[in-house]
């Protein structure tokens, strides 16, 4: 994987290997796609404006977010079915996220069960939760989570209802048969194995998922609840401080990958508001399109605490399983440190707001 120098040619080298159908499920977003090309492009908005002469000749990358400690502040984000990318799955994600000093957040709908992802998570992981309008489902992907050592739990708010992807509908794309979401396989078939005569993945949506979900069931989870938890999902300031009034720990900047409503705003443009109003009163974190180490260094001074990425894990897990994965991370981490040095910032805390400005 020498050859493969950025994320970009490792995206180049997993799009060419995969299937049409997992291909565009990883890579698409919804409708017109408008919010998944902003998510990249926002970013690019925003240019660093560096010091000087500040001994920048040790570095200190380490970050603690929610109890969970970092040796950089970058996460992998929930994204589901990895064993379409590689049989060893989110197992092989976990394990290189641990390689690299970082956590994996695992998604309901993983492949693996928790529980087995839990053991190759050695640095620690969250759980990113769906609420099924089965409420015994959802009190037992908590209880299940907790008990394997989860260290927080990140509730999904943005998908009250399925997105039409088009790149799926036009692919009739629906999950193998024989890779069932082994989270909810205590549940049957009915809920681990979404069916494409029903309408596949967002049918099964529109189906098991409550769109009735409201800041009440946030109150019951924060409640019931041993770990923090996140609301993952948020473009909006209000929203982000009703959460943490109601008892949330931390605010998750996300527009769920540009697949859920096109023309969402990129989380470039949201963030600074979102953390401003925030403040101390809870972690921040935000996905959406980080490529580069300067776009997490931008994150950082934008007022996240941590970042996370989604689809560039899926790509190195595609082209090497848990060695592409822990290969995406390393470019990450090595260009970080570089985008620290040349911006004069010797720590993590000196990546203040007064380093990016809006070109």
């Amino acid at each position: 994987m020498n050859e493969l120098i950025n994320l970009a040619d490792i995206e180049r080298a997993a799009l060419a290997q995969l299937p049409a159908g997992p291909r565009d499920y990883y890579a698409g977003g919804a409708a017109d796609e408008l919010t998944l090309r902003a998510n990249r492009a926002a970013w690019d908005q925003w240019s660093i404006h560096y010091r000087v002469m500040r001994d920048v000749a040790k570095r200190d990358h380490r970050a603690q977010v929610l109890g969970t400690a970092l040796d950089w502040p970058l996460m992998i984000a929930p994204t589901a079915y990895h064993q379409m990318a590689h049989p060893d799955g989110e197992v092989a994600t976990a394990r290189a996220a641990a390689d690299c000093g970082t956590a994996l957040v695992l998604s309901t709908l993983s492949n693996y069960p928790m529980e087995q992802v839990a053991k190759a998570a050695t640095r620690g992981w969250w759980f990113q939760l769906y609420v099924y309008k089965d409420r015994g489902i959802t009190r037992d992907l908590v209880s299940r989570a907790i008990a394997a050592g989860c260290g927080a739990i990140a509730v999904t708010v943005d998908a009250p209802v399925g997105a039409r992807r088009e790149r799926d509908v036009r692919n009739q794309f629906a999950f193998p048969v024989e890779l069932p979401m082994s989270n909810l396989l205590p549940a049957g078939e009915r809920y681990s194995k979404p069916d494409l005569a029903q309408g596949g993945f967002m049918g099964y949506v529109n189906e098991m998922l409550d769109p009735s979900l409201n800041w009440r069931d946030l109150d019951w989870l924060c409640a019931t609840s041993t770990v923090p938890v996140l609301v993952k999902g948020v473009v909006r300031g209000d929203d982000a401080l009703t959460a943490v009034e109601h008892g949330a720990r931390g605010i998750i900047v996300s527009n769920h990958g540009g697949r859920q409503l096109d023309s969402a705003p990129a989380t470039a443009v949201v963030l600074p508001e979102i953390a401003t109003l925030v403040g101390d009163r809870a972690a921040v974190l935000v996905d959406g399109g980080i490529r580069r180490g300067t776009d997490l260094l931008k994150a950082l001074a934008l007022g996240a605490n941590a970042a996370l990425i989604g689809r560039p894990a899926l790509w190195g897990l595609t082209v090497g399983g848990q060695a592409g994965v822990r290969h995406v991370l390393n470019l990450l981490r090595a260009e970080f440190d570089i985008a620290m040095a040349l911006a004069g910032c010797e720590s993590v805390a000196a990546i203040t707001e007064d380093l990016v400005r809006p070109d």
